[in-house]
């Protein structure tokens, strides 16, 4: 399997296969999130992972919704709070789980160009800084502050 750990608990992977499983699980691995528009293996769909389907189309006339980042975040700060680990994953892990992967960064502290250098270390195949994936980042990380508490 193509996957690479970015942050504590937090992977990338390019589309996992249903034999994947039992190395997400090893991996404390519980959330999945899906972001193409096929459905999961079934292997990923069976317990103890739970699967988030968020199908994208990763074409740079076709923007990322904010609102499909805030839904995988808002899943992926449960399981993390949880102590559990979380894999976003697409085609090649380059576009689609790269944006989820930095929204998650993002939430947990980050900037929107801190996330993208710290993806792209990790992961040096991701490509971040393609326009409409740092578009859909940048449009992220300015929702998310504009949705904070003052102060925090």
């Amino acid at each position: 399997m193509d996957l690479s750990p970015i942050a504590d608990r937090l992977y990338i992977a390019a589309r996992p296969h249903s034999d994947d499983a039992q190395e997400l699980v090893d991996l404390g691995v519980r959330l999945v999130l899906n972001m193409i528009p096929i459905r999961a293996p079934a292997g990923l769909r069976a317990a103890p992972l739970r699967t988030i389907w968020l199908p994208w189309l990763d074409m740079p006339l076709l923007p990322l919704p904010t609102r499909i980042l805030r839904r995988g975040v808002a899943a992926a700060q449960q399981a993390l709070l949880a102590g559990d680990a979380v894999v976003t994953y697409c085609r090649e892990g380059r576009h689609r789980s790269v944006a989820m992967a930095c929204a998650i960064l993002i939430s947990r502290g980050l900037t929107a160009d801190q996330a993208m250098a710290s993806v792209q270390r990790a992961r040096p195949v991701a490509d971040p800084h393609a326009p409409h994936v740092a578009a859909a980042i940048y449009r992220f990380e300015a929702c998310w502050n504009n949705g904070r508490p003052p102060g925090s």
